[in-house]
C-alpha cells in the first residue's frame, strides 16, 4: 500500500502511531461543519449569524483575533455562551456518524488499521474540540486523544464557549503530547513513532517521529517535507 511506511522497526517497548484529524483522516476540515450541524437542528435562527462568522474569519485573516479567539466566537455564535452537555452530546454522536459515513479517506483508514495491528498504539492528536472529536475517535478505534477543551466548571452540566488552556494547534499540540507521553511513562527512546499529517503546523510532532508521513499535504508541508526526508503520500481518490 502506498501510505504505509516500510522502515524496519526493531523492537521497541512502546510503539506510537500519532495522527492529525482534519483533512488528514477526514477529507475537510470538521470544526465549521460540527456547528452548523448543531445550529440546524437545534437553534435554526442561528444560520442567521453566519455573516457574523464570516466577519470573525476576515477578523482572524488579517489577524486582528487569533485562532482561539476565532473558534470561541463562532461557538459562541452557533452553539451558545453556554450549553449544556447533555444535549449537544446527541448532536455530536449524529456528527461523527455523518463524518465517519462520507467523510473519511478510505487511505487513512486503511493505514490506520494497519498501524493497529502493527501493535501501535493510536493518538489522534486535532485542534478540534473534544467535544465531538471524541465522537469520531471512539467509531476510529483511536486508544487515546488529544483536543482542544472547552471550559466547563467544576459541579457544571453546562459547557462554556471559551477555551480551557491553549488551542491544540502547532506547538501547543507537542506540547500536549509531550505531557501525554509523561503521563503513560513513555520516554521517547524507549518508543518508536509514527506521524502522520497534512498541514505544515504540525511540524513539531513530524519532527519528532522516527516516521513522519505528510498525508494529502497542504503547500507549505509539500515544500517543506522532501527537506526533511519525510514521506509524501496522496490519500485522495481512493475507493
Amino acid at each position: 500500500m502506498e501510505s504505509q511506511p516500510s522502515v524496519p522497526v526493531r523492537d521497541y517497548r512502546h510503539r506510537v502511531a500519532m495522527y492529525d484529524m482534519d483533512r488528514t483522516i477526514t477529507r475537510s476540515g470538521t470544526y465549521s461543519g460540527f456547528l452548523i450541524h448543531v445550529a440546524r437542528r437545534r437553534q435554526q435562527w442561528r444560520l442567521l449569524l453566519l455573516p457574523l462568522v464570516a466577519l470573525a474569519g476576515l477578523a482572524y485573516a488579517l489577524r486582528l483575533i487569533d485562532r482561539s479567539r476565532l473558534k470561541a466566537i463562532n461557538l459562541r455564535l452557533l452553539v451558545g455562551k453556554r450549553f449544556a452537555r447533555a444535549e449537544i452530546a446527541p448532536l455530536a454522536e449524529s456528527y461523527a456518524d455523518k463524518v465517519v459515513a462520507r467523510g473519511l479517506h478510505p487511505a487513512a483508514l486503511e493505514q490506520i488499521a494497519a498501524d493497529r495491528e502493527a501493535g501501535y498504539r493510536l493518538l489522534l492528536a486535532t485542534a478540534s474540540f473534544h467535544l465531538y472529536v471524541d465522537a469520531i475517535a471512539k467509531r476510529l478505534g483511536m486508544d487515546d486523544v488529544l483536543a482542544t477543551q472547552l471550559d466547563e466548571p467544576d459541579g457544571s452540566d453546562h459547557i462554556h464557549a471559551r477555551l480551557s488552556g491553549d488551542n491544540c494547534y502547532g506547538d501547543a499540540k507537542f506540547a500536549r503530547i509531550d505531557g501525554w507521553m509523561a503521563a503513560n511513562a513513555i520516554t521517547r527512546d524507549s518508543a518508536h513513532i509514527r506521524a502522520y499529517s497534512d498541514h505544515v503546523s504540525d511540524h513539531p510532532m513530524l519532527r519528532f517521529a522516527d516516521e513522519a508521513v505528510a498525508t494529502t499535504p497542504s503547500r507549505g508541508l509539500r515544500k517543506l517535507a522532501p527537506r526533511m526526508g519525510w514521506q509524501v503520500v496522496d490519500w485522495r481518490g481512493r475507493k
